[in-house]
């Protein structure tokens, strides 16, 4: 239920204790042309409006119109931009530039041995690293990667999930070694599993044993370093894969209900570890579709959080998100086009009240960003920010009969597919080791439900494109062009060479016979029910490699081979 009383004045009340706080920043709100706008409107009496229940007002239950009060004035929306490529000292130069320009947060991107686990040196990696993000295979790579840049003082998002946790130990000893107090970092970790086995596939062992290691940092986090979020639940790699809005809003959330059921089956608090836990969306170019999306999110997660889990607190019901913009929207035709595309999807992110958002750069569907076009993905939210007059108004489309209804939609949706993942688990009746939900994911994950589903929403969209029943300018439409090619960027077959000989050349100079002895203990700690997260450390304060491990779990745990599904 809404709370009680006149919901306008609940808010003035809310808006009028945040500014005594000095939670409000002193700026200019008006429009272009002088007129005051209001911090927030709708309706003076809720009695007037019957969809105020499931409305609300900006800081209030079910959250639909925001987390706070203030919206956008007193605490505006983090802007991280996502990059790594090539080696650590690489990156670490576009990371500085990034925040020379102004950025607001770092968000790392590992290349696909890392992604995996494995070392720069090691078979597979061959033509891979530094490719399609930064090589890491020690902390001594972390360190470089953040050389001069105070980890106690930046908030850095970190996009890997199989080999999170070991990432996660190279980024605190890297901390250590800054002389930070680790119990101040800041920042979050993907860590989502589900998401891999759902669609995008990277993972290292069977779910069981990464379910293990996520509560076990999860314990680590609430514990040892509160204001770290040690999951970020991820919808974007779904909808890139090819679901409808509605699967990524439901496939996401079901998988964040999953992580709730699994810190409980630990026996932690939920009002303590759940602000812990964050999100991860896509914003794509369907533009009120978008902002639908984002506003019953955070409806379905304070309804079910606090009706089915308990949760007492307003951070407990809170769904905080990080939004990116479709790199899957970005075409290699008429490039140039993209810049427009990221600004539409990037104001949708916005005017659905995102928590931080990243844009993506014109030439991305071709190749990492160059410098030039990470500037203009980054400029693209700084005229959002600074020039559209957005920020000024909490929830401007609240109301809008359009919006309300597309977010409705969504939310019954949503709704039908989380009933769908409790049946396929054994249903609400039945005795779960975790929890229902994940008793679902698990089942759906091994028949390749959700494998399926997303395929035959991405052929539906396919077969449209081809009819030209969708229309894409460039591709299917409007093709005409006077665009050349672009210069991008690549990395050198250099950069490979260089790391695999950094890298034989830090394994030789360190003691391994600590190593070795750091390693046994890890995997007697992996045949244990002991906590993972302070062996693993000590694995890599002695400059035990990310491959060496991952390989060590794996001898414990074996391997894992995905259903084929036809």
């Amino acid at each position: 239920m809404m709370p009680t009383g006149n919901g306008r004045e609940r808010w003035q009340a809310a808006f009028k204790a945040a500014r005594e706080r000095g939670q409000i920043k002193e700026a200019d709100f008006t429009t272009l042309s002088g007129l005051e706008v209001d911090p927030v409107y709708g309706p003076d009496d809720d009695a007037a409006d019957p969809r105020m229940e499931r409305i609300g007002w900006p800081g209030e239950y079910p959250y639909t119109r925001g987390l706070y009060p203030t919206g956008y004035r007193g605490r505006p929306w983090t802007i991280r931009q996502f990059a790594g490529f090539g080696n650590a000292q690489q990156t670490n130069e576009r990371y500085k530039m990034i925040l020379a320009a102004g950025g607001g947060g770092l968000s790392v991107a590992f290349d696909m041995p890392t992604l995996m686990g494995r070392d720069s040196d090691d078979v597979v990696s061959l033509g891979e690293v530094g490719h399609c993000g930064v090589a890491v295979d020690s902390a001594a790579d972390m360190e470089q990667l953040f050389a001069g840049i105070d980890l106690g003082a930046v908030s850095t998002s970190m996009t890997i999930s199989g080999p999170a946790v070991p990432v996660f130990c190279m980024y605190v000893v890297a901390a250590e070694r800054q002389g930070v107090d680790i119990s101040t970092l800041n920042g979050t970790l993907q860590t989502d599993i589900f998401k891999e086995y759902i669609a995008q596939k990277e993972w290292l062992f069977a779910p069981e044993p990464h379910l293990r290691l996520i509560g076990d940092l999860m314990e680590y986090c609430s514990e040892k370093i509160r204001n770290y979020k040690p999951l970020s639940v991820s919808g974007y790699h779904i909808r890139e894969a090819g679901s409808t809005a509605a699967q990524e809003l439901a496939f996401t959330l079901a998988d964040g209900f999953g992580y709730v059921e699994l810190g409980l089956s630990r026996g932690l608090d939920l009002d303590a570890f759940v602000p812990g836990l964050s999100f991860f969306f896509d914003a794509h170019i369907d533009f009120f579709e978008e902002i639908a999306k984002f506003r019953a999110a955070r409806r379905i997660w304070a309804r079910w959080l606090r009706d089915r889990y308990g949760a007492t607190t307003a951070r407990s019901q809170w769904l905080r998100f990080h939004t990116q913009t479709a790199g899957v929207s970005l075409t290699a035709q008429q490039p140039y086009n993209n810049v427009v595309r990221t600004a539409v999807e990037a104001l949708a992110a916005v005017l659905g009240g995102t928590n931080s958002l990243h844009t993506n750069a014109l030439d991305e569907t071709l190749a990492l960003p160059s410098a030039e076009s990470a500037e203009i993905a980054l400029r693209t939210q700084q005229v959002i920010a600074e020039e559209t007059g957005v920020v000024n108004v909490a929830d401007p489309l609240g109301g809008s009969w359009y919006v309300e209804a597309l977010t409705d939609r969504l939310e019954a949706e949503a709704e039908a597919i989380f009933t769908r993942i409790i049946e396929m688990g054994g249903g609400e009746g039945v005795e779960h080791p975790i929890g229902p939900v994940t008793s679902g994911l698990l089942r759906g994950i091994e028949e390749g439900w959700f494998t399926g589903e997303i395929a035959e929403s991405a052929f539906r969209y396919q077969t449209q494109l081809e009819k030209g029943d969708k229309r894409v300018v460039g591709v299917n439409c409007h093709t005409a062009t006077t665009t050349g090619q672009l210069e991008i960027l690549r990395v050198s077959h250099e950069v490979e060479l260089e790391q695999r000989q950094v890298l034989s050349q830090r394994k030789a100079a360190r003691d391994q016979a600590a190593v070795r002895h750091r390693l046994t203990q890890l995997a007697q700690a992996a045949r244990s029910s002991d906590n993972l997260v302070e062996p693993m450390l000590a694995a890599v304060r002695v400059e035990a490699t990310l491959g060496e491990i991952c390989a060590t779990l794996r001898d414990v745990w074996g391997g894992y081979t995905e259903v084929a599904q036809f």
